[in-house]
């Protein structure tokens, strides 16, 4: 069995532009997270973590090995190494940071993360609004800053993790990616 951990393979609607699995693919292998999810579900890396870890005992009853592919690094290390537990940020908080962010623009964003999350302000790519704002929600609904919550500390796996990297010269590297993009426009 493989599992995708391509995050945007996820979603349906974006078969073609993902250069996701072909129906003749994945008649081969039982292939799991390809096109279950819709561009307007929310899911992450968390819930993605938590997903597979009740899918993986089930497969290892069956099989001895099951290969996680493809290439969103997060999604890999939230099975391998396991997430911290960041609590899910409601509508209503999203919504009021990011009303707060149209309405007051980066620097008001900013200094609000500055006041709730000194070390995280220190950190954080200060130009990138999307990461100012995920702190600051975090802040609101756990009541602490962002930057305590994240640990990074791997969790234990009941199952042995075994990675494996490709490495192919980059002329071969690009012509493989320039003629999947051909095929992926072809497609439409």
């Amino acid at each position: 069995p493989i599992i995708s951990s391509d995050s945007r393979q996820f979603y349906r609607e974006l078969k073609i532009g993902t250069a996701a699995p072909s129906t003749e693919e994945l008649s081969r292998a039982r292939h799991f997270f390809v096109g279950t999810h819709s561009i307007f579900d929310r899911y992450n890396a968390g819930q993605f973590e938590q997903d597979v870890l009740v899918l993986l005992p089930k497969l290892f009853m069956q099989h001895h090995v099951v290969m996680l592919v493809g290439g969103s690094m997060m999604y890999i290390d939230a099975i391998c190494n396991g997430m911290d537990n960041i609590p899910t940020v409601d509508a209503e908080t999203r919504k009021y940071w990011q009303h707060k962010y149209w309405q007051n623009g980066l620097p008001y964003i900013q200094h609000e993360l500055k006041k709730l999350d000194f070390q995280h302000y220190k950190e954080v790519d200060l130009k990138n609004p999307k990461r100012i704002l995920h702190a600051l929600e975090i802040c609101t609904v756990s009541g602490k800053p962002y930057s305590e919550l994240r640990t990074g500390a791997a969790k234990k796996r009941d199952f042995n993790i075994v990675k494996v990297g490709l490495n192919r010269p980059r002329p071969e590297l690009y012509e493989r990616i320039n003629n999947r993009v051909d095929v992926m426009m072809r497609e439409g």
